[in-house]
């Protein structure tokens, strides 16, 4: 706990969840000192060594700083896939792989298609400037004065130049600036690493504020029901990391960013969300939102693994430095493909350690695929039923089968001669569209950038209106990758952090 208060009166802000979103909004909030603001944060104040570290950021899937959860096993595959998500300050932004790219331009766009008028890109891009610093970018682009300092790892390691050079060798475009959301090709994005060390949400927005007197984060407090008098939302229940539960009112709005998982599970559990469903585990009915727990979609990832022909110099940042958006030949409007190298073998879930390697692996950035998130029961300590039901459409399985070749043909070219020695994964056997298919769904693995279980919308399936407010009920609003009616291009950080920014704004507006 970092801070402790006593108010009867309650609060005029209260925010679910200290990680990307919630720190945003944690700070923005408390900017105004006559506003009181109160974060609670499941998790501790992540204290692991391993989070300041780059390089280690894969020992922080199986550490207390993940919750550690897994799908449920996957009609397409047979098989249950690790979903990580973070636990404690920083929430996701302290165990992720620190890329911070945002989606081209198509993927908000289509936000707008999907009836979310005024979230296209233009409309975001201010809140996507306004928290990161880009130095060397351009300005009117990429902003000059956030929290988040942001650039690309330098120097490059060699192999990873060496993968670069191969996808220009075979014909695919160099971008500039990936991570800006203008342009398609291979290039280095940017990464939220400072000085050699993470800079997480917390570090960025909730540290430089953690002092001011209207704001009061408490940690180790796991919400397990919001309070509802009527139609308004007037406050929560927490449970305490000793066990006690605490009740605390809310005088203004209650804000969940506990994630696409965990505020979908909390407006379940407090009776917001689909009434059958709800009836079935005895949860009482406040609200019928039959979209709260639907539109669960993900990236799922495939790798193509080589053996070295010579020693990997140790990645120092992150492990991926150089990474491409691409179109397969399934792709509409829009590029439908993600490709990043990675400097160590990360070998699919379910299969044996690879000792040495490097990987090529393409992700689906454009899934047809949804599932849902479902409780298990109505007791808040149950962990929730999560099925993104990955390759349900099989156009999913095509445009990954195109990228498992379009990564093989990048792998073969010659500026990755004098690394590589064979290829390990899938193996080079494997050459029709059948076996490939069978090994894209054996090596399935998640990117771990679920979305879309509050979607906003103007529908009836819509969890949140255009301004975030959890629908049939005052004083709630849901603030994370939860409210995406579709997942960007890219990987999904950059744009939580420019969503809690406009929500900010909405909501102090």
């Amino acid at each position: 706990m970092l801070a402790t208060l006593a108010d009867v009166q309650g609060y005029d802000y209260i925010v679910i969840g200290a990680g990307s979103a919630g720190c945003v909004l944690a700070n923005r909030l408390s900017a105004d000192p006559a506003a009181t603001v109160l974060l609670l944060e499941a998790g501790g104040e992540q204290t692991l060594p391993e989070i300041r570290r780059p390089q280690d950021w894969p020992a922080l899937r199986t550490s207390s700083a993940n919750w550690g959860e897994s799908t449920v096993v996957q009609a397409a595959t047979g098989t249950a896939i690790p979903l990580a998500r973070g636990r404690g300050l920083g929430g996701s932004s302290a165990i992720n792989a620190m890329t911070f790219a945002r989606g081209h331009r198509s993927s908000y766009d289509a936000w707008v298609g999907a009836g979310a008028k005024g979230w296209g890109f233009d409309d975001l891009l201010p809140y996507l400037r306004r928290s990161e610093t880009a130095p060397g970018r351009d300005p009117a682009l990429r902003g000059q004065a956030g929290p988040l300092r942001v650039a690309p790892a330098a120097p490059l390691n060699p192999l990873l130049a060496a993968c670069w050079a191969a996808a220009l060798e075979c014909g695919h475009p160099r971008a500039e600036d990936v991570s800006g959301g203008l342009e398609e090709g291979f290039g280095q994005p940017d990464q939220n690493i400072v000085a050699g060390e993470r800079q997480s949400a917390a570090d960025a927005y909730l540290t430089p504020v953690a002092a001011r007197p209207n704001l009061h984060v408490v940690t180790e407090a796991t919400v397990h029901r919001l309070r509802l008098a009527g139609a308004r939302c007037t406050g929560l229940d927490y449970r305490t990391g000793s066990g006690d539960t605490v009740s605390v009112a809310c005088r203004g709005e209650v804000v969940s960013a506990a994630g696409t998982v965990g505020s979908a599970k909390l407006l379940l559990l407090s009776g917001i969300g689909p009434a059958a469903q709800l009836r079935e585990h005895g949860v009482p009915v406040a609200v019928d939102l039959p979209g709260v727990g639907a539109n669960l979609h993900d990236h799922p990832v495939c790798p193509v693994i080589y053996l070295p022909a010579q020693p990997v110099p140790p990645g120092m940042t992150n492990h991926g430095e150089v990474l491409g958006l691409l179109r397969s030949r399934y792709a509409g409007a829009s590029a439908d493909l993600q490709m990043l190298f990675i400097d160590v073998p990360v070998p699919p879930p379910g299969h044996a350690a690879v000792p040495a390697g490097y990987t090529i692996r393409p992700s689906l950035m454009t899934p047809y695929s949804r599932g849902t998130v479902r409780l298990a029961s109505a007791d808040p300590a149950a962990p929730p039923v999560l099925d993104p039901n990955y390759y349900a459409e099989e156009r999913d399985v095509a445009v990954m089968v195109d990228g498992l070749r379009i990564a093989r043909e990048i792998g073969e070219a010659a500026a990755l001669t004098p690394w590589r020695d064979r290829e390990l994964l899938p193996g080079p056997d494997l050459r029709d569209d059948a076996e490939l298919a069978g090994y894209v769904r054996s090596g399935l693995g998640s990117y771990s950038h679920p979305v879309g279980t509050c979607r906003m919308g103007t529908d009836a399936d819509a969890v949140v209106d255009l301004e975030l407010r959890v629908r049939g009920i005052d004083g709630l609003r849901v603030v994370d990758a939860s409210i995406m009616p579709s997942v960007v291009s890219s990987n999904t950080n950059a744009t939580v952090y420019a969503i809690a920014e406009r929500a900010a704004a909405l909501i102090t507006a």
